[in-house]
């Protein structure tokens, strides 16, 4: 393994505008991820925020591989899910584990912090995301729904 993973934190503006240039390549969607950027002020804030893991994998200087997710405190008892919102590694550097270490990684702040399960969506079609996944985890067979507000 010649990368290394990294949790963003308030002073890694520039890692996290690498993290959005990674997510908006590999998942086509620049728009997305580049068109309305948010400022400096409020990136440091939320990488400030604990809730809130941003993790990229470096190598040789640039990010080769992102996770975006959030800590999810539960109401019913003293313990949070952690939620893996996206991830994605460089098409040239995939098949290396770097995904792997992404999810090793959060999985590790959610056991430090009181998590009792780390989980993730994928859409049908992405068949090398649900490999991954089926791999580490559980598949859960549900629905979701996008209300507007």
């Amino acid at each position: 393994m010649t990368f290394r993973i990294h949790r963003l934190g308030q002073g890694d503006v520039p890692l996290f505008e690498a993290m959005l240039d990674l997510f908006g390549a590999v998942f086509g969607d620049e728009v997305t991820y580049g068109a309305q950027r948010p400022g400096r002020d409020y990136v440091s804030r939320l990488l400030a925020d604990p809730p809130f893991i941003g993790l990229v994998a470096i190598e040789d200087g640039g990010v080769i591989g992102a996770l975006a997710g959030y800590e999810l405190p539960k109401f019913e008892q003293a313990r949070s899910e952690f939620y893996i919102y996206d991830l994605a590694v460089s098409e040239s550097c995939r098949r290396r584990g770097v995904a792997t270490a992404l999810i090793d990684t959060i999985c590790t702040i959610a056991r430090a912090r009181g998590g009792w399960v780390v989980f993730v969506q994928a859409d049908r079609g992405d068949d090398a995301a649900i490999a991954l996944y089926d791999k580490l985890g559980e598949r859960e067979e549900v629905l979701h729904f996008d209300v507007p507000v």
